[in-house]
């Protein structure tokens, strides 16, 4: 080999090059060379008299080009090295991606959080506030004590369009009262294959439905006409487009049905998002027909910002980018020319600046496209009043968790049931009946029944989560006289009137959720089993994210509930049980009959589900 300097070699001396070369890329990132001075305060930007257009303007005129791509970086706030890298990189957003909780998970810990990262961002020549993102997908899921609503299956399944909205309000205002401004949600994916691990994130099977449920949801959470109310935060629409409908549900894969049946199942609920006001889009990990939508231009740029006219801003989701091509350069390049105005890195931040500035000062990513994606953000930064108001509110603390809140929470459990079988009228149960027998994994566990995207990403098995189980519910209800006994595993139910069996998944999220075989457990079955073999009549609860396969246990059972993930307030599932209320859900999903004969959704050729989509039994 040859040894050029002193006997060192080559690639030693090549590598050391690339190293000075990104040492002092990173350093002109940090210091600005070229930095201008400060700004007027009569400066347009700063007057709220203005229309937002015109303030993104003036405010993107003066700014420079690391200005400009701080404003296009989301961190995580776990891969912060620091705070002040906030005010030295002027970084436009950070996140709590799923778990991401300070600590201790107080709102008090979230606030001071909040208010510190925004005291580094207001330390920047111009400064611009941070936006910050969460995953407050059924309430503000990742504070500890918050309210936990039903995922988005057991919402599209209430029809209630207007109580959606109030859901969406609630969730807005427990989420801003810890200083947070933006949720990614809702989440507008139109499942066609339970097999997927995020189905219980979709409202419907059914995309108009779909897409009066997002829309009703968005209008809760940013509230109408503008977002410049402390209570309200941005929403995102999230996944666009197809994740819902990707071969044999798999997580991240391909959708290969045809362009026109991808634009009307899969996109058209983004048309009615867009509609309602959404101000952020998130991107999609999986592919249509082989192209990664993180680096699909024709339907980023082409379709949902031209054709549809979408005027906010496109954010990537975790790591998105990263996986267009085999060199990271190239994928910064794909996605960001593809459309993608906001990188979720969410870490390795100082990589991504040195990359994006890089490729600028080369002309493969156009400044036009850079000044693009930075005035669709600093208009919704505007929009929303984050200039004047940059700060948390903490008169909205006692707004977290309060009984009002719980009761709607509650009430949506109620609303959300679907009653599938009641044989002999044998539900409502009375409330004096003499012995009730609760057995199953899942009734006397509260993080059984949130699921998901509760506390942390893939949910959680602890029985500390604040909220009452569904055992707990029927202990509520019943009378003073009434013995109640509880084994998960179904010991121990002779002489009982009647048997509770609470079954069904586990919690799960993304990849870890997709499944093969949507048979109940052999744990499961085996608990129902030693009630009947009692000759106990038996009333099944499922909690599931999904609809699962029963058709060879059905004719066993009395009664039969879907009662989805209902989140906090198991109480409400009580409430059915005895009667206080009326069951009313309609299934947002068709039930298959079995895996062979699977997927399966309404409007199918021989369309043939064990209950079709839209039913659901009363008690009059």
């Amino acid at each position: 080999m040859k040894k050029p300097f002193n006997g060192l070699p080559a690639h030693f001396i090549c590598s050391c090059i690339l190293l000075c070369s990104m040492l002092f890329s990173l350093a002109c990132i940090k210091q600005d060379t070229g930095f201008p001075g400060p700004v007027p305060d009569d400066a347009p930007y700063k007057n709220p008299a203005i229309p937002a257009t015109e303030r993104a303007a003036d405010l993107l005129s003066q700014m420079t080009l690391n200005e400009k791509l701080g404003q296009m970086a989301q961190v995580d706030r776990r891969f912060l090295q620091e705070d002040e890298h906030i005010t030295e990189y002027f970084l436009g957003s950070l996140l709590s991606g799923g778990g991401s909780a300070p600590y201790p998970n107080t709102p008090e810990s979230w606030v001071k959080m909040y208010d510190r990262f925004q005291e580094m961002a207001l330390n920047t020549r111009l400064k611009i506030p941070v936006i910050y993102g969460i995953d407050a997908v059924h309430g503000h899921n990742t504070l500890y004590g918050a309210t936990i609503f039903p995922h988005n299956i057991g919402l599209g399944a209430t029809r209630d369009m207007e109580f959606i909205e109030r859901i969406g309000r609630i969730t807005a205002l427990e989420v801003a009262a810890t200083g947070l401004d933006w949720t990614f949600a809702p989440c507008i994916a139109v499942p066609q294959d339970e097999r997927w691990g995020r189905t219980y994130e979709g409202f419907s099977e059914y995309s108009p439905l779909v897409a009066e449920c997002g829309a009703a949801y968005i209008k809760g959470l940013q509230g109408e006409p503008t977002w410049n109310d402390r209570k309200r935060i941005l929403a995102c629409a999230k996944h666009f487009a197809g994740d819902g409908g990707t071969h044999e549900g798999k997580d991240r894969g391909d959708v290969l049905v045809s362009e026109e049946v991808f634009r009307q199942i899969h996109i058209e609920p983004y048309r009615a998002a867009i509609e309602a006001g959404v101000g952020s889009i998130m991107v999609s990990f999986n592919s249509y027909r082989g192209t990664l939508m993180h680096g699909y231009k024709k339907y980023l740029t082409d379709v949902l910002k031209g054709e549809m006219g979408f005027t906010g801003f496109i954010v990537s989701d975790w790591e998105g980018t990263e996986h267009l091509a085999a060199r990271y350069r190239d994928c910064v390049r794909e996605a960001v020319n593809a459309g993608i105005d906001m990188v979720m890195i969410p870490g390795h931040y100082e990589r991504f600046l040195i990359t994006l500035k890089a490729l600028v000062e080369t002309g493969e990513v156009p400044v036009s496209r850079i000044d693009d994606a930075v005035k669709r953000i600093l208009i919704i930064k505007f929009r929303m009043g984050l200039f004047e108001h940059p700060f948390s509110d903490r008169t909205l603390l006692p707004e977290i968790a309060k009984n009002e809140h719980k009761e709607t929470a509650r009430e949506a459990v109620r609303k959300s049931l679907v009653l599938l079988k009641n044989r002999g009228n044998i539900l409502p149960l009375d409330k004096k009946i003499r012995r009730v027998f609760v057995t199953g994994k899942n009734a006397d566990d509260v993080g059984h029944q949130c699921g998901g995207w509760t506390l942390t990403w893939q949910g959680t098995t602890k029985e500390d989560i604040p909220g009452t189980s569904i055992l707990q519910g029927i202990k509520n209800t019943v009378s003073a006289s009434t013995k109640v006994t509880y084994d998960p595993d179904g010991y121990g139910v002779k002489g009982h009137d009647v048997a509770i069996a609470v079954v069904g998944e586990f919690p799960y999220a993304e990849w870890h959720g997709d499944k093969e075989n949507l048979a109940l457990s052999v744990v499961d079955v085996d608990v129902i089993r030693r009630c009947k073999d009692q000759e106990v009549p038996v009333i099944v609860v499922l909690v599931s994210g999904r609809p699962m396969i029963v058709t060879d246990h059905l004719a066993y059972w009395d009664a039969f509930i879907a009662a989805w993930l209902p989140g906090s307030e198991g109480q409400g599932i009580a409430d059915v049980l005895f009667g206080d209320y009326n069951p009313s859900g309609k299934l947002s999903y068709s039930w298959p009959k079995s895996m062979d004969r699977f997927p399966v959704n309404y409007g199918d050729t021989n369309y043939d589900p064990l209950f079709p989509y839209g039913y659901g039994l009363s008690y009059k």
